[in-house]
């Protein structure tokens, strides 16, 4: 079975959305939702929605509902959705609606060929649609992608994209340390050092402003560098 992670943070305008186009991919699968201490709408969305799962839910779609009552950072969110993990394989999907769940196929078909421990989705090399923004965006995410593969010895074109899928027996002792958006360097770190098989497939790309709710900034990726400096050499 698919376990799918949504770490949700301020995402009221997608959200419902988001859960709607996941549960329409047809893979038997669970839903791990976590609202890191939403400040809008998010949290009074999930709860409506959890309560329309108790009264009659979906049997291709087991929906889980988890609240954090501050903001800890996506990492944290991701470690709390991890303890409920069930599945044999694991996709990260994002709460706004920047990747779409129509790409899961793609994404899955290296793990359940037998061939990917690890399978990551690229915008940067083939794939579908994407919206043309931010190039200073695109030179640091190339930049931080080459400096992690100088620490791993690996080619990965995206490093810091969104999607990434996992067997969840690879994931069982790794201890995520990352509260916030360190966790992307810190789990390649940690893949690359157990020796997982890794993949690469294509992915369409929707990009927001940040006027549209993008969060990340320059200060992550300085946050990223530093992290992949330090599960690099320890942790």
């Amino acid at each position: 079975m698919l376990s799918v992670l949504i770490p949700v943070y301020n995402e009221e305008r997608t959200l419902e959305e988001v859960v709607r186009r996941v549960c329409a991919i047809q893979i038997p699968k669970e839903i791990i939702l976590v609202d890191d201490g939403s400040k809008d709408r998010s949290r009074e969305i999930l709860t409506r929605l959890d309560e329309q799962n108790r009264r009659g839910g979906d049997p291709l779609n087991r929906l889980k509902f988890f609240f954090h009552p501050l903001n800890q950072g996506k990492g944290a969110a991701l470690k709390t959705a991890l303890s409920h993990v069930t599945g044999d394989v694991v996709i990260i999907q994002d709460a706004d609606l920047e990747y779409d769940p129509t790409d899961y196929p793609q994404l899955l078909e290296p793990v359940e060929a037998g061939l990917a421990d690890v399978v990551y989705g690229t915008r940067f090399v083939g794939g579908g649609t994407h919206r043309v923004l931010f190039f200073w965006h695109s030179v640091g995410n190339r930049a931080l992608t080459l400096i992690s593969n100088m620490l791993t010895n690996l080619n990965l074109s995206d490093m810091e994209v969104g999607y990434k899928v996992f067997r969840a027996e690879v994931l069982k002792d790794i201890d995520l340390k990352s509260k916030r958006f360190g966790f992307e360097p810190e789990i390649t770190m940690k893949m690359a050092k157990k020796r997982c098989r890794f993949y690469e497939v294509p992915i369409s790309y929707h990009g927001r402003t940040y006027e549209e709710g993008k969060k990340i900034t320059w200060k992550d990726g300085v946050v990223a560098l530093f992290s992949m400096i330090r599960f690099r050499l320890g942790d």
